[in-house]
Parts: structure tokens; sequence; C-alpha cells
């Protein structure tokens, strides 16, 4: 399945797509923000690198460690590597953006594609006909439903797009946002026959903390604000710069990060939507990952 969905058998090892849901405890619009994958940070234990290698470079690296002392046992090695490289990512994160991580989810590329088959597909719209062969993404113009190996195309699609990785965060953000109108469109959370096999789908594909209930985690979110999920992506510095190895990176200013973040406050759930980017350190105005110039049709919010 996986190479149908062209990917490799190491799914999960880097991070695709990274996002922080804030939800307030006063009521209002959750907050949904996205993290670069290519954003240059420091990882802890590890090095300065792509922010989407916190879990996979841990992850590794505790496998190395574990045989190196002794750990014959192949399941126990992979459980506790990627209890590691789960810690490393939350840690980055919260160091990134200040804020506390109290929950963590996780979803493998396969589980992707179980859930939007579950939910019956999704609602997208595109300003222009598109494909990627690396992705598998062939797209007319126009309105159109896709789910499973075609919806995992097109949040995961890079080339041919004009902004690369920025423009695929807005078509990740488009997507999560027209998945939860749909479940809330359809009934499935109202309906037990259609939430069961929802939840038997989870289940299979999505890992949670122990102490996090995803099915109240999933009525939370749609009774604050009937699925209105407010999507925005951290202010970043500069695109396609290089750092020591070659790689194109992403460079964020850390404190204005945490700035825009920690103003997605309880008292204020909407203002962040349209909130200016915060200013450097330097000065220089951080530019915003998520603007573009999509237009609407019927409704639904056509992208690149």
């Amino acid at each position: 399945m996986l190479k149908q969905l062209r990917t490799e058998a190491s799914d999960g090892v880097n991070t695709d797509t990274i996002m922080l849901l804030r939800l307030p405890h006063g009521g209002g619009a959750p907050a949904a923000v996205s993290i670069p994958r290519d954003t240059y940070v420091p990882i802890p234990g590890y090095r300065e690198d792509k922010i989407n290698a916190a879990f996979g470079a841990t992850k590794f690296r505790a496998q190395r460690e574990l045989a190196a002392e002794g750990t014959l046992d192949r399941a126990a090695i992979e459980r506790e590597s990627d209890r590691r490289g789960r810690d490393a990512l939350v840690m980055t994160v919260q160091d990134l953006t200040g804020a506390r991580i109290d929950h963590y989810a996780e979803v493998s590329l396969y589980g992707f594609y179980l859930l939007t088959e579950a939910i019956g597909g999704v609602e997208v719209c595109l300003n222009r006909t598109t494909s990627d062969p690396d992705s598998g993404a062939s797209f007319r113009k126009g309105v159109q439903t896709i789910s499973g190996g075609a919806a995992l195309s097109f949040v995961r699609q890079r080339e041919n797009l004009p902004r690369g990785d920025l423009d695929r965060i807005v078509r990740q953000q488009v997507f999560l946002s027209s998945a939860m109108r749909r479940l809330l469109s359809v009934g499935t959370l109202t309906d037990p026959a259609r939430f069961s096999a929802l939840l038997d789908v989870v289940h299979k594909a999505v890992v949670v903390d122990r102490d996090l209930d995803i099915v109240e985690l999933l009525r939370q979110v749609s009774t604050m604000a009937s699925g209105d999920i407010q999507f925005t992506t951290i202010p970043v510095t500069g695109v396609g710069a290089r750092n020591d190895r070659g790689q194109s990176i992403i460079t964020v200013d850390v404190t204005a990060v945490k700035a825009f973040v920690a103003a997605l406050a309880p008292a204020q759930p909407h203002r962040f939507a349209h909130r200016p980017a915060p200013p450097t350190a330097s000065g220089a105005r951080a530019t915003d990952p998520s603007a573009s110039t999509p237009s609407t049709v019927d409704g639904v919010r056509c992208v690149n």
C-alpha cells in the first residue's frame, strides 16, 4: 500500500506535517498553528536541524544506543525509540513556540489514507490544473471530492506549486478545515453507526498519549465552534536559505514565533486570524507563510 501511495516503507521517520492545536478553556474558536517542516531549530540532545528531523533522528540514535546496550527484543527497541522520538518532537515544538504541549497525536501516511476513506472523502477546490509525479498528484481545476491516495497526494504535493512547501501548508489547512465541515455536515459525530465506524479507523490509524480521549477531543472541537477551526502558520524570516550541509531551510525568529503563539489567547479567540505577523528582533517584519490569494467557489476555498 505504501508503494501505491508513492512513499517509502520507512513511513513516519520524518515528520511530514506538524500542527499545534490550541483549545481555549474559555470557549471560542480552536486555533491550529502549522509549523513548516523545514523550519531550522535546535533539537534537544541532537543539533540544529530541520524540525521534521526531530522525531526520526532521535529515533534512529535511540535504536543504535539500545542495540549497543544489549537490548535484543526488536519490538522493545521499536517502542522505546518511538517514545524518545515523540518526546524529542514535543520538546522541540515547545522550545520553538513557548506553548506547553498537553497531548500528542500522530497519524501515519497510511492512517491518513484510511481516515479520508472513512469520512467519505473531502471537497477541495484548485485554482488551476496541477500535477506532481513525485507525490502522484494529478488534479483538475475546480471543485472536486477526494479521498484515499488522491487525498494524500493533495496534501503532500510540493512540486509545481508557486511557493513550494508554504503552498503545501495552505493545502493541508484547507483540506483539514473541509474535512471537519464534512464530519459535521453528514452527522458523523451524532450518528451512532457512522461514529462507531470512524472510531474503529481512528483506533487503527492514530497514536495518542494515554491521557488523550480522542472521542472527547472530537466532540469538544465541534461544540466549541461548530468545527470552525481557525488555521494559521508561524511567521518566518526566510525561505530557501542553506545550512552548513547545503540543505534548503526555513529560518525563524524564535522570539517572534513565541509572541505570535502567545497571542492566540482565549480572551481574544478570533484576533489571530487576521493579525499581522509580529516584528522580528531586528525590527524587520516576519512574513506570513499562510498568506495567499485564494478564491472561493460556493463556500469552498480554492488554492494553488
